[in-house]
């Protein structure tokens, strides 16, 4: 990479007036300068030498009244998934510029480059060719806090012999140390944990974990590594306000030690007299995992640091909170260490729940992840990369746009977890509908010794995934599954006899290649009768996002059997 491209040259340009330059800014270079019309090349000693060269020429040197642009030289065949992001605003966050990059492909790598310039720079390599080429296209110029983003192609190692060696995965570490003056970018954190630690501090502490002008909040976040919004605005008049914090777990739990300390020095000096618990706030979602099977993890983190821990109950949720308060009594320390234990099964149940949703996510079409509250991507503070969960994924399927037609599913549940699906007086089978914007209905038991109910669910597509969401994680929380167990469930859809067929498949084949998709197990039981409506009963079984996946390609069927049929009956004309 010290193989300089140089632009927008000037036809009366010489050798010796880049000579000059090059000498009058002390950057080493390998004679001679190689002019063309209109731009030149030029080899550098190393790499510092060159990007010291972009850094204070590029833009910025004028020379025979043309101003110089100056950046990486790559071959046409080693212009492919590497570029290089300059001029990045010194305070950016990398939660922030992972976001903003994963808009055009998937990131495979993002290190940071050392430089002796104010702004950071990283080297970024794609997927793909194309990726790559949007991101230019689109990133290029690109403000950003008063910073223009300068934006080139790089050699790509793996686009031919040429370039550096291979550069580290995602995650790590820069090349060589970072600068003590380096941008906050630059000291990318071991492994930046995309659940944020979240607590409640009393009102009247807020101020003096700011400190005067913020000296102090901004103490904590050079000291810790981390990034920390008080969210003084929230819930006006309320005793107390949430505080965010995004780092590592090292970094999120010495910060929130650092504020606990802060709290206890201001309440002596305050004569404040009540006990002052730490509170951390979690998600519904993983709370289920917290406690454990009969309350084991919780028990265990209780004894292990000497702790009392209790949790918010389920019924004061709401449909806009999904969060519930963990309240920890103990000492500084033992309420420090009980933070870190959560945290690990908070940070272990939201990546399970991840990896999950990324692998079928993308073969959801037009589904809008991100508005289902499905995971805290809409709490306040929350990181950008959370919540950039794929939106749509492979060609075809049901588009959630315009008014899509209502659809009837028959979820199959354990008999003993009917009361907690309906909950108390009803109120979270009501709440759970309103949410989801489907009707939702338990059936009668068919027998005494039933072992499952049939939940009615009817709505569009979206409503379906939301409430069979919603009904799948009650049933871990609530620890009808366990603790390594997968929640598997049986859907039950009504077809056309017509079309069962076709879900079928010419020898089975789209029955197979359904269940090979989607990893879900597919059954259209043959010499069924049809009901009074003509329909047979296709049977789904599996973990959620394996049986949402199912249930799309089958309506996806649906759908297609249905338009032609109507072809079919259009008069002519």
């Amino acid at each position: 990479m010290n193989k300089l491209y140089i632009g927008n040259v000037s036809a009366q340009a010489t050798e010796e007036d880049f000579e000059s330059i090059f000498e009058q800014w002390k950057i080493p270079y390998v004679r001679p300068f190689l002019l063309k019309s209109g731009y030149a090349f030029v080899e550098c000693q190393d790499e510092k030498a060159a990007m010291k060269a972009i850094d204070v020429l590029s833009g910025k040197v004028e020379l025979h009244g043309q101003v110089l642009e100056v950046e990486h030289s790559v071959s046409k065949r080693q212009r492919n998934c590497k570029l290089q992001i300059r001029n990045i605003p010194p305070h950016m966050q990398w939660e922030v510029l992972d976001s903003t990059l994963a808009q055009y492909g998937s990131v495979e790598s993002c290190e940071q480059v050392n430089t002796d310039t104010e702004t950071a720079v990283v080297n970024v390599r794609y997927s793909t060719k194309d990726q790559a080429r949007l991101a230019i296209e689109k990133l290029n110029g690109t403000m950003m806090e008063k910073y223009a983003l300068k934006v080139s192609y790089i050699p790509d190692e793996k686009a031919g012999p040429e370039g550096p060696p291979g550069v580290g995965r995602r995650g790590f570490n820069a090349r060589g140390p970072p600068r003590s003056s380096s941008p906050c970018l630059g000291a990318r954190p071991k492994v930046q944990s995309d659940v944020p630690l979240r607590i409640l501090v009393p009102t009247q502490f807020v101020g003096a974990i700011i400190g005067k002008e913020g000296a102090t909040i901004r103490n904590i976040t050079k000291q810790t590594h981390s990034k920390i919004d008080i969210h003084r605005k929230e819930n006006a008049g309320a005793a107390e306000k949430p505080i965010t914090i995004h780092s590592t777990p090292e970094g999120c739990t010495s910060a929130c030690r650092t504020i606990m300390e802060i709290m206890q020095k201001e309440a002596i000096d305050t004569k404040f007299t009540e006990e002052m618990p730490l509170k951390v706030l979690a998600h519904n979602n993983f709370v289920g995992r917290l406690i454990g099977k009969e309350g084991r993890n919780l028990k265990k983190i209780e004894q292990d640091t000497g702790t009392k821990i209790t949790i918010s109950p389920y019924h004061d949720l709401t449909v806009y909170n999904q969060e519930r308060t963990i309240t920890v009594k103990g000492n500084l320390e033992a309420c420090t260490k009980a933070q870190e234990e959560m945290m690990i099964k908070i940070r272990e149940a939201y990546d399970s729940d991840m990896a999950a949703m990324n692998l079928q996510s993308n073969l959801i079409p037009g589904l809008n992840l991100n508005a289902l509250g499905l995971f805290p991507t809409g709490t306040p503070g929350m990181s950008p990369s959370v919540s950039s969960v794929p939106s749509s994924g492979a060609q075809g399927g049901c588009s959630f746009g315009g008014h899509p037609e209502s659809e009837t599913v028959h979820l199959f549940i354990p008999a003993l977890a009917v009361g907690a699906i309906i909950g108390k007086q009803g109120q979270h089978i009501k709440q759970l509908s309103h949410f989801a914007g489907a009707s939702i209905k338990i059936a009668p038991a068919e027998g005494m010794d039933s072992k499952l109910r049939m939940v009615i669910i009817n709505g569009p597509p979206e409503a379906q995934f939301k409430a069979q969401c919603r009904i799948f994680s009650k049933l871990k929380e609530e620890n009808f599954f366990g603790p390594r167990e997968e929640v598997k469930l049986e859907a039950h859809i009504k077809v056309p006899s017509c079309a069962a067929g076709r879900v079928i498949g010419k020898g089975g084949k789209t029955v197979t290649d359904l269940q090979n998709m989607s990893c879900a197990d597919v059954v259209v039981p043959r010499d069924q009768t049809p009901d009074e409506n003509d329909d047979v009963v296709v049977k789904i079984n599996g973990h959620f996002f394996a049986c949402q996946l199912a249930q799309r390609r089958i309506q996806e069927i649906l759908s297609h059997v249905k338009r032609q049929q109507q072809q079919q009956t259009k008069p002519t004309p």
